[in-house]
């Protein structure tokens, strides 16, 4: 039986001496897989691999049993030519490499662990091939002798736990947060977009506040000085962690925060709601919809953008005929979308394909751009793969649901024909 480390990663991997190394032989107790995305012309990780290299090899040496490697570090390049990933590897890395042929193993790596940037750092269970972190560069710099590696993440609960400041008091967090839906801000006094959203994120809290929903939202700082975060904190009516405090920090690793404002939203068991609190807010300033739970099927709008990036989504672009066209298009697609979801949630497994609708946004005529689809082309349903470079269109005018459904079922069984992103 085929092992899901090779099912991952293939059957072979290179060496420095350009020997093919087995990738079943990777596998064992105890040992972590990290898949390293980086390339040559990347400042940052040229920056970022002498650090992860001192610590492979001091790692192993300490920590390395009998004579073995507890971690094993795979090269996943995103260089344009193989004579660049060939050159970045044999200089200056002392692990293995993902041969650079095999762009549909990285592009399919990249849509599983929703790799967007470099260089990244993915740390993967050697026997079961499963997710341990896939924010393993900052947990490694935060703890560069590797004492609690492999960093495996701690439960939201538990790494709020404690103190937090409620307009000049403190209360604990167990006490405040239980049962309730939470929202992550983080934000900071000298960021100009912040305060704007501050203050439309105020108004919502207190429109909230007078409803039955359970909800409370905590303040994330990155402000540079306490007197900053004091008086950025004095105007809002939420929670919030104390100045400088290493939770922030841990949380905006957890989530991957990238940029600020940013607003995460968990249910009472702590798990993800949505991380484009933002966006939501932006598109419902009144909350009306609050706290955004996932529905099968989406608008293309602002709020899609993380989703397109990242995972595979079946789109079908309305006709030009305005609202009528888009309202016919939602009934034709949320029975089949709602579909899909169950199935998937019944198995325990996340849905192969997100749903969205593509009607008169802003955000639809930049994809239509992009894609070079011309109004004259619509409606029309397709497959957009961006992690993989993949666009399958379907060839039928007439959109039914049989038509969907069958468009579907030969995706999900690699029986289409697709155009590559690069050639567009």
């Amino acid at each position: 039986m085929t092992s899901p480390l090779v099912l991952l990663l293939g059957e072979v991997l290179l060496n420095k001496q350009r020997e093919k190394v087995d990738v079943s032989s990777l596998a064992g107790e105890g040992r972590v897989i990290g898949l390293y995305f980086a390339a040559h012309w990347c400042a940052p990780c040229r920056e970022y691999t002498p650090i992860l290299s001192n610590f492979y090899n001091s790692f192993n040496s300490e920590h390395g049993q009998g004579g073995g490697k507890r971690l094993e570090v795979v090269f996943v390049s995103s260089d344009k030519t193989e004579q660049h990933c060939d050159e970045h590897f044999m200089q200056h890395m002392p692990w293995l490499l993902l041969p650079f042929s095999e762009r549909h193993v990285k592009n399919k790596l990249c849509k599983r662990f929703k790799v967007t940037g470099i260089p990244t750092l993915v740390l993967i269970n050697s026997v079961s091939a499963q997710l341990i972190t896939n924010n393993g560069r900052l947990q490694m710099l935060d703890d560069l002798k590797g004492e609690h590696f492999p960093w495996y993440p701690k439960p939201f609960n538990e790494v709020v736990a404690g103190k937090l400041l409620k307009q000049g008091d403190e209360v604990q967090a167990e006490k405040e947060l239980k049962g309730k839906i939470v929202g992550i801000y983080f934000s900071a006094h000298w960021c100009p977009p912040c305060k704007a959203f501050t203050r439309v994120l105020t108004d919502m809290y207190r429109r909230l506040q007078a409803s039955k929903t359970e909800f409370e939202f905590i303040f994330c700082s990155t402000d540079r000085t306490k007197d900053a975060f004091e008086s950025y904190y004095s105007n809002m009516p939420w929670l919030a962690l104390p100045y400088s405090d290493p939770r922030c920090s841990e949380l905006s690793k957890m989530f991957a925060i990238s940029g600020i404002p940013s607003l995460v939203l968990l249910d009472e068991t702590g798990k993800v709601i949505t991380l484009e609190g933002r966006a939501m807010t932006a598109q419902d300033p009144e909350g009306l919809d609050f706290p955004w739970y996932p529905t099968p099927l989406l608008e293309l709008d602002d709020t899609a953008t993380t989703a397109i990036n990242e995972e595979a989504c079946l789109i079908l672009f309305a006709g030009v005929e305005g609202d009528d066209d888009v309202i016919e298009a939602k009934e034709l697609l949320l029975p089949i979308a709602r579909e899909y979801t169950e199935k998937a949630e019944a198995s325990g497994k996340d849905c192969s394909l997100r749903f969205f609708i593509g009607g008169d946004e802003e955000m639809v005529d930049n994809l239509r751009e992009f894609l070079r689809i011309d109004e004259d082309s619509l409606p029309l349903l397709l497959i957009l793969d961006i992690p993989e470079q993949r666009m399958f269109r379907c060839q039928e005018r007439d959109i039914t649901r049989e038509v969907v459904r069958d468009f579907i079922e030969k995706y999900l069984a690699n029986q289409l024909k697709y155009e590559t992103l690069e050639g567009l």
